[in-house]
């Protein structure tokens, strides 16, 4: 029988260090993190797991065994210089709810059901179905805030007469050459044309220029003339709340330095309605002393003693109400397509 020869090599294997798992990158993030921990510098509850050890979740899976990462990378790990990063959510015995949880729920319910009480009826049936029952009270909101305070959203019927008012202003020069116009008389008329406010203003600034012939100011009417700043709260006061017709309206507002929400102002030079009426362009701004003979058969703005904002404002009001209805069912129209 042969012998048999045997090859054993009897040297030292070379030791190589287990390789840690992920990027270099990664790997001085998790050493500076480790050594953060040592100094003191983080909790331990902010460090990431450590790298090597298999991840056990208790009760989980079959055995307790350890859990293989989804994506076989290591697990993130917040910022070195951030905020920790915050639990998922709060931990739930297996058991139920603690008292503390149940609490929390509750209280969370009884929140959505105090803004879910703003809603109105017409809500989307995606927000009737809703979980909480409540609807969706910002798409509620938002709705509100559109509609205007004297119409009806559901039938498109025009403001109550009560809500309804004319405004118009008269104006005279000041500064430079008189070029500022100033606030120097304001006139509000109901639906029915009752005069509810008349005064003559006297502007902050010196008048340079009274413009009589339009404006039908003279220096005498300034002798009792209410202050601007008085004139102002006075005014602001009657058209809280309403629905303010008026003709170029925003150079009144500008006299008054004041801003009405859009929803609540008519004004009768953009209405193409009215220029359709009295057979003129629809997308050009009419005189008012045009549009009221026109569609009135009134004269208005007549004579060398300049105009009257109180036949201008009972004018505008009478405009207004030759296509009221129409006006306003386009207006709810263009409301509900945004």
């Amino acid at each position: 029988m042969d012998d048999l020869v045997l090859n054993v090599d009897f040297t030292v294997p070379e030791h190589r260090p287990k390789k840690e798992p992920g990027s270099l990158k990664h790997q001085r993030f998790v050493r500076r993190r480790r050594e953060l921990e040592r100094r003191g510098v983080l909790r331990q509850k902010q460090l990431p797991a450590t790298l090597g050890r298999p991840l056990r979740a208790p009760g989980r899976g079959t055995g307790g065994g350890p859990r293989k990462p989804r994506s076989g990378q290591p697990r993130s790990c917040p910022k070195e210089n951030g905020h920790a990063a915050a639990p998922r959510g709060p931990a739930v015995s297996r058991n139920g709810p603690s008292r503390t949880d149940a609490s929390a729920k509750t209280k969370g319910k009884s929140r959505g059901t105090a803004r879910g009480s703003v809603s109105t009826v017409g809500d989307s049936p995606a927000s009737r179905n809703d979980s909480s029952g409540t609807g969706d009270p910002a798409k509620t909101k938002g709705k509100g805030r559109g509609a205007p305070r004297g119409t009806s959203k559901t039938d498109g019927a025009p403001p109550a007469p009560s809500k309804l008012v004319a405004l118009d202003c008269e104006m005279v020069g000041t500064g430079p050459g008189g070029r500022t116009s100033a606030l120097a008389r304001c006139s509000i008329v109901t639906y029915e044309g009752d005069v509810v406010y008349d005064q003559y203003v006297r502007p902050e600034a010196p008048i340079v220029d009274y413009r009589t012939r339009w404006s039908g100011i003279r220096p005498r009417h300034m002798a009792n003339a209410v202050p601007f700043r008085r004139a102002q709260r006075e005014v602001l006061r009657v058209l809280a709340g309403k629905v303010v017709v008026g003709h170029a309206i925003h150079n009144d507002f500008k006299a008054l330095h004041y801003s009405h929400p859009k929803a609540l102002t008519r004004d009768t030079s953009q209405i193409p309605l009215l220029n359709r009426r009295g057979g003129f362009p629809e997308n050009v701004s009419i005189s008012l002393k045009r549009l009221t003979k026109a569609l009135l058969n009134q004269d208005i703005q007549v004579g060398k003693k300049g105009h009257s904002s109180v036949e201008d404002a009972r004018a505008t009001m009478e405009l207004y109400k030759v296509v009221e209805e129409e006006w306003e069912q386009h207006l709810l129209q263009n409301l509900e397509q945004k």
